[in-house]
């Protein structure tokens, strides 16, 4: 694990980088509190650090103020080294943010467990924040896919509507669904056909820009957001998303599967807000057309007018 250490005695930060790294840490030593808040400022700041109470240019209870003050951060345990052993200077230092502290001259033993201890919470925090992700992405994002699930992209084209709105430009919006899914579930068995959405996930995914989203909408039928595009746009886009699914047959249950998709495509007008529902509605309308005229295709629908 990396620690910051900042000590202003030269002997004292050497001898203790030394022991430091005895203990198995990268150490990143430097001679105050300037610099030891200037490291922990960092993108990829340590997340513990040693700091001695008495530094110059800034001291060790003040750093512990600055960054216990920030809030975009991970959290940093902090260790105050001090000489002062007396209870309210510990008080004062624990209240300004410390964690822990370790009377001056230092017993190793004492050192050592301490740093065992902050690493063990320095674990636990890591546990946490990971299984709050996991359990934030399993909110918003289909467990099959991994696309955004159906609340997740209604809030995407909803924020993107907003945003349009106030800077007057579209959005484009496209309904996607695969072709006789239930055939190739039937044909070739639930598992290729949870194959062949994957694929087909994966492939519109690649071929997207970054800043556009596509989410599982229900069952087969696939939701794509798209900032900026107008009807003509969105429909050139969804063509092209037509042309990369079908273009490679998808290997699944030791077989080589046709798959294609079908695609209908509309825009917000652009002049004012428009309705997520009635976008929605256009793109599936615009989509069943083009089923009905033989799958595999892509259809258009008008830009959606201003509500209301």
């Amino acid at each position: 694990m990396r620690v910051l250490m900042a000590e202003d005695d030269p002997i004292s930060r050497r001898l203790l980088a030394v022991t430091l790294r005895k203990w198995g840490f990268d150490v990143q030593a430097v001679s105050d509190g300037r610099e030891a808040l200037e490291a922990l400022d960092a993108k990829d700041a340590p997340k513990l650090a040693i700091l001695d109470w008495m530094m110059p240019e800034v001291d060790g209870v003040e750093v512990c103020r600055r960054v216990r003050q920030r809030r975009d951060r991970e959290y940093t345990y902090i260790i105050l080294l001090t000489a002062r052993d007396r209870k309210q200077d510990i008080l004062s230092g624990l209240d300004a943010g410390a964690d822990d502290y370790v009377v001056k001259p230092f017993d190793s033993d004492e050192l050592r467990m301490r740093l065992n201890t902050a690493q063990r919470i320095l674990r636990l925090q890591a546990d946490l924040i990971a299984a709050r992700e996991r359990l934030r992405d399993q909110a918003t994002h289909d467990y099959l896919t991994g696309l955004w699930n159906r609340s997740a992209i209604l809030d995407i084209l909803q924020r993107e509507l907003d945003r349009a709105a106030r800077e007057g430009r579209e959005v484009g919006v496209a309904m996607a669904d695969l072709d006789r899914f239930k055939y190739i579930n039937d044909r070739f068995g639930h598992k290729a056909g949870d194959a062949a959405l994957c694929e087909v996930a994966r492939r519109m995914t690649l071929a997207l820009r970054t800043y556009d989203a596509v989410g599982r909408y229900g069952g087969d039928e696939l939701l794509i957001v798209l900032p900026g595009l107008d009807a003509a746009a969105a429909t050139e886009l969804a063509e092209r998303l037509r042309s990369r699914v079908a273009a490679v047959p998808v290997s699944a249950a030791g077989q080589d599967i046709p798959v294609t998709i079908t695609l209908g495509a509309t825009s917000s007008s652009g002049s004012g807000p428009a309705d997520v529902g009635a976008l929605v509605n256009a793109a599936d309308e615009a989509m069943y057309s083009a089923k009905r005229a033989g799958r595999n295709r892509v259809a258009a629908a008008p830009a959606e007018p201003v509500r209301g």
